[in-house]
């Protein structure tokens, strides 16, 4: 089947391949600009076979992972905040967060280097200082020290995701869901989109499909990978809630390495909106790699016995507030790039842009990444310096 009309015409401006994280908003923020967009979704939005599930994500304006990442956690902040306004429901709860580790680690400095270049209001503190204000932090190893970041909190993914793609539509995009696309074919003219029960003629193409990104634009080094996500109840006679344990990224006491996660989101409402309780506390160990990849399509989606061991020891070597054995564990698919950063912009393809490569950490961004991934579709000037996450650095 051809959609195209008989004058050989285009049956959208853009194509948006996956509204996941990122192509959710890229559709949202191209709509409001007037361009007629039509984006395609193999399952639904706020599904749970991407890289999006799992009630939570963090979010940090000082981000340890480079320090052009703050402008572009502002800017996302912002989105989600308009997101929220219509959608009618709460996105995202700032909570402030803590980065605890050596003074020379990645976790002190990176965050210590994002809040310099762009005079965050982080504040430095010494292991008393975290003992008193964050007892359930109070095991650390000799010499830590923390920085606080007021700005940090946390997102409703799933819900953050509908909110975005509900925007996009009621901005004027067309959303088609459970349709997959299986090749993109560019030519002099434009672009053919063949999904699985049709072919669509578009003049460009933002691939946002994330670790699926690679069945489509196989050049660019991306790594899809399985990763488990848990959650720990506090022991009996405990409180582990977020004002006790709030958002960290953090060393565990007498290993070599980092932790990160959240405290438990009461149900009652009393604390916290409503729409985010009833969560355990949500840790997860490091996601430094190297990763072998796995196909998107073929997921193991079981967790196995001795598979939550480690994460299990971190827990229990860092909070005694916490049962260290798991209350819930489910899977997500990440995807990394070698430098861990994004893939966001044009591609050596003309016509064809992408926004992807979560690395593990572009969930608090998505919104404003998907702004980003727009402007570059219409040829708009950045609203902050995102060379560091050119897609086309690889190749260079």
């Amino acid at each position: 089947m051809n959609t195209t009309d008989e004058q050989g015409g285009f049956d959208a401006d853009v194509a948006v391949i996956g509204l996941g994280a990122i192509g959710s908003s890229a559709a949202w923020r191209l709509a409001t600009r007037g361009v007629d967009v039509i984006g395609f979704e193999q399952f639904e939005p706020g599904n749970a076979w991407g890289g999006s599930t799992g009630k939570t994500r963090l979010f940090r304006v000082a981000c340890l992972e480079h320090p052009g990442l703050p402008p572009i956690a502002r800017r996302a902040r912002d989105l989600w905040r308009e997101l929220e306004a219509s959608a009618g429901e709460r996105l995202f709860l700032e909570t402030g967060g803590l980065m605890i580790g050596p003074p020379d680690s990645h976790i002190i400095e990176g965050t210590l280097a994002a809040a310099a270049a762009h005079d965050l209001p982080v504040e430095r503190l010494d292991a008393d200082e975290i003992a008193r204000r964050f007892p359930a932090h109070a095991l650390m190893n000799p010499g830590d020290v923390g920085v606080w970041d007021p700005e940090a909190g946390i997102l409703r993914p799933e819900a953050a995701i509908v909110a975005a793609a509900a925007a996009a539509r009621a901005a004027g995009a067309r959303i088609l869901t459970g349709t997959r696309v299986v090749a993109i074919e560019p030519d002099a003219e434009g672009i053919t989109v063949r999904t699985d029960a049709a072919e669509y003629r578009v003049r460009q193409v933002a691939v946002t499909s994330g670790p699926w990104i690679g069945h489509f634009l196989p050049e660019l080094p991306l790594t899809p990978h399985r990763v488990i996500m848990t959650w720990f109840r506090a022991r009996d006679g405990h409180s582990a809630d977020l004002d006790r344990l709030p958002v960290f990224i953090r060393s565990v006491p007498g290993h070599d390495t980092w932790i990160w996660g959240h405290g438990v989101v009461p149900a009652d409402g009393a604390k916290t909106p409503r729409e985010f309780g009833g969560f355990d506390a949500k840790v997860g160990p490091e996601f430094d790699g190297p990763f072998t990849a796995d196909d998107p399509d073929a997921i193991d989606r079981v967790v196995h016995p001795g598979e939550t061991d480690e994460i299990r020891d971190l827990v229990a070597a860092t909070f005694p507030d916490l049962e260290p054995e798991p209350s819930d564990v489910t899977t997500c698919i990440m995807a990394h790039t070698p430098d861990g950063q994004f893939l966001i912009g044009a591609t050596e393809h003309p016509r064809v842009f992408v926004g992807g490569g979560c690395s593990g950490h572009s969930f608090k961004h998505a919104s404003a990444l998907g702004e980003l991934v727009a402007q570059s579709v219409v040829g708009e000037p950045h609203f902050t310096d995102a060379a560091f996450l050119d897609p086309r650095r690889f190749s260079a």
